[in-house]
């Protein structure tokens, strides 16, 4: 007769996430995880698999709660740069709030400190990046059919730099005590689009 788990494997994974998202990968160890999931380590792995798979379980999971407005944000219907602002305002905003900045973006952090070296990982920094690139690029494309962006802009181009500023304000938001770098950034990347 199998026995039934102890324990909520979803609210395990969870928080799971919230160690691996503070701490980061390396400095979390099996009797960390052990000690914060409140669960024995076989059945971590019973469950979960070793560090590694719980980790990639871990980002996955992230991957389903992280913004899931930002599609909806940037297909609004009607003007398109006006979304396309607030987004990067909001990143701005996100990455220099107190609250937020000391863990960062857990794919940010991923990408910093696994994604060189481990191709699960890598694949999933990926596919999290064009969930933010490829709705900047719809709504930058939409922007300059609809002439708010003059033709001669390219709208991947422009795309691809918002994303690579985001993923910057993501780490030094996440490193500086200075605000304001963060939102002078995102203003100046904000002009291009005039």
């Amino acid at each position: 007769m199998a026995r039934t788990k102890e324990f909520d494997p979803d609210a395990a994974l969870q928080s799971a996430l919230e160690l691996f998202w503070r701490r980061g990968y390396e400095a979390t160890s099996m009797a960390d995880l052990v000690e914060h999931l409140g669960i024995g380590r076989a059945s971590i792995y019973a469950t979960f698999g070793n560090k590694h798979e719980l980790y990639l379980k871990a980002m996955d999971r992230y991957a389903e709660t992280r913004d899931p407005g930002l599609l909806a944000e940037l297909s609004q219907p009607g003007p398109a740069l006006p979304a396309v602002r607030t987004v990067v305002r909001r990143f701005a905003a996100e990455a220099a709030s107190p609250e937020d900045r000391l863990n960062g973006c857990f794919v940010t952090n991923t990408a910093a400190e696994l994604a060189p070296h481990d191709r699960a990982a890598c694949r999933r920094v990926e596919i999290s990046w064009d969930h933010v690139e490829m709705p900047l690029h719809s709504a930058l494309v939409r922007a300059r059919a609809q002439g708010e962006l003059p033709a001669d802009r390219d709208p991947r181009a422009l795309a691809r730099m918002l994303f690579v500023l985001l993923q910057g304000l993501r780490i030094v938001g996440k490193a500086s005590d200075d605000p304001a770098r963060v939102r002078d950034a995102a203003e100046q990347a904000l002009r291009l689009l005039d």
